[in-house]
């Protein structure tokens, strides 16, 4: 059995280490898997922020949904009312007078534009009334978002019962 010796410094036909072709080919094959991370925590942020806004519109819409259920003589006035009606300071909400359902429905629709604003990128609350039996509301809250082609939005319809007067 012959041994072989390895002299330092003299390559042999098996080598040790790494070449430096096999280094750069490593970089580059994690430089490609570091950029993949990159775009899916990109993406991941963006998907995390349509969430929050999602999150926004079905909670101001429960909350558009609770205040009519509240006010069922109102009716129209909801939709009579609009984005940025009511704006004025209605002494009857806060002075503990008696606000009729029309000044209760501006007043309602002056807030929920303020808080759509204050949570959505241009955000917006639409009503629409459909006189039928039973009363059908339907809720829109719609935004802008970057990298929708249209601005996306939320409806919700919902029966309110009306009380006779």
């Amino acid at each position: 059995m012959s041994v072989k010796t390895i002299k330092p410094g003299f390559p042999t036909a098996r080598s040790l280490g790494f070449s430096l072709i096999e280094v750069l080919i490593a970089l580059i094959i994690m430089s490609v898997g570091m950029l993949g991370i990159a775009g899916l925590y990109v993406h991941s942020m963006q998907a995390g922020r349509t969430s929050l806004f999602r999150h926004h519109a079905v909670t101001l819409a429960g909350d558009v949904a609770d205040r009519i259920r509240a006010n069922p003589r109102a009716g129209v006035a909801y939709e009579d009312a609009g984005p940025g009606a009511g704006t004025e300071e209605f002494g009857c909400v806060g002075g503990g007078g008696d606000c009729s359902p029309e000044e209760m429905a501006a007043h309602d629709m002056a807030l929920w534009d303020q808080q759509a604003q204050a949570t959505l990128p241009n955000g917006d609350v639409l009503v629409n009334y459909n006189n039928a039996v039973p009363s059908m509301y339907t809720v829109t809250v719609t935004w802008q978002e970057a990298g929708y082609a249209e601005d996306p939005s939320y409806s919700i319809s919902f029966p309110v019962f009306e009380m006779l007067p």
